[in-house]
């Protein structure tokens, strides 16, 4: 009963294939191989238009320097207030852009709305040369809550930083899951929307370690060849990072993955629900979600042996979060989730709550 995080489980069969194929015989290194350049094309076909693609093998590198190709050391990045590269990348971004200034915005479900965003770049001065000057706005698709951005919200939102002259930037590392979530194109919900580059994460998804920067306007993208090389991000046997991305998109393996994950989210979802002693006060659109229990029902689970993390709820509103005796916490499900860890889970967490039920 594993559900503290994608990232803890390993690599779908396809992909550990993949990696052991592309261990035999000899390669030219750091991406002159021919595995890359096929992902590169297949990467443009699934995009619909030419892009320029560089794998990486860590999404706190592929956001870092994402960024540092929308904004120079003395710019802001917009982001939501509990966006990974601001909660939880130890300032990697602020690094890899030698001193870009992060400022969050706040939102329910860690969404940043339109009215939000237009207010916060509102907000901030213009008095140079004192003042920061905005440079990019960063979105991640799907939401440090388990939120979906849909096609018409991202349009919104990079309408907005574009009429500002802000490059747009979208975190996915849980990319397939908001597309699966979606029904949508890749394209649809990237740069037709107005996304500039994105951070494609495979690795919860179901690879080892790949991550990929895929660039819309590959001019942009101008700077990265050397970017990469000196942030220590190009790997010399970068035919293992291919092989994973290549067997990750052929015939729609990282949407059938996706989909999984997803569906296992909502039956937990659902079952949860109907349990005493357990809220849900945001409905999951991909595969995390956010219950608030009861203090009795997770110390029953973890007794079981159930891994899952306690969560803030500060992105709640104050009538929403949890109460005395009350806490809310993180479940994520992958690729890898079985339907039997998923009704042990339940089942526990019923079992604990029948006295709170007569209560």
């Amino acid at each position: 009963m594993f559900f503290a995080s994608d990232n803890g489980l390993g690599a779908s069969d396809k992909v550990m294939q993949a990696i052991l194929a592309a261990n035999g015989g000899a390669r030219l290194g750091y991406g002159n191989d021919d595995a890359t350049k096929a992902v590169e094309r297949r990467l443009a076909d699934l995009f619909e238009r030419e892009v320029a693609v560089f794998m990486v093998a860590t999404g706190t590198a592929a956001n870092g320097l994402a960024l540092s190709t929308l904004t120079p050391p003395w710019g802001i990045v917009l982001c939501h207030d509990e966006s990974h590269v601001i909660e939880d990348e130890c300032c990697g971004p602020e690094f890899f852009t030698g001193g870009a200034k992060l400022v969050g915005i706040p939102g329910r479900g860690a969404k940043i709305t339109a009215k939000a965003l237009e207010a916060t770049i509102a907000s901030l001065g213009r008095r140079v040369p004192h003042n920061a000057p905005i440079h990019a706005l960063s979105i991640t698709q799907s939401t440090e809550l388990g939120q979906v951005y849909s096609v018409a919200e991202v349009t919104e939102l990079a309408g907005i930083a574009k009429r500002h002259g802000l490059g747009v930037h979208m975190d996915g590392a849980r990319f397939a899951n908001a597309v699966a979530a979606l029904g949508c194109t890749p394209a649809e919900i990237t740069w037709k929307a107005g996304v500039d580059v994105l951070s494609f994460g495979t690795t919860k998804g179901g690879t080892i370690a790949c991550e990929a920067l895929v660039y819309f306007d590959p001019a942009k993208a101008s700077e990265m060849v050397r970017r990469r090389m000196r942030a220590g991000h190009l790997l010399s046997k970068h035919r293992f990072l291919a092989a994973q991305m290549e067997a990750f998109l052929d015939g729609g393996h990282w949407l059938e993955l996706a989909r999984h994950a997803n569906a296992t989210a909502a039956r937990l979802a659902e079952g949860l629900a109907a349990i005493p002693g357990v809220r849900l006060p945001i409905t999951p659109e991909a595969n995390g979600l956010f219950p608030i229990f009861r203090q009795e029902i997770v110390d029953a689970l973890k007794a079981e042996g159930a891994v899952f993390y306690p969560w803030s709820d500060k992105g709640l509103p104050e009538a929403e979060r949890a109460g005395p005796g009350e806490c809310m916490m993180r479940l994520v499900t992958s690729f890898a989730t079985s339907a039997a860890d998923i009704e042990r889970f339940l089942s526990i967490a019923a079992k604990a709550a029948r006295p709170l039920a007569a209560e």
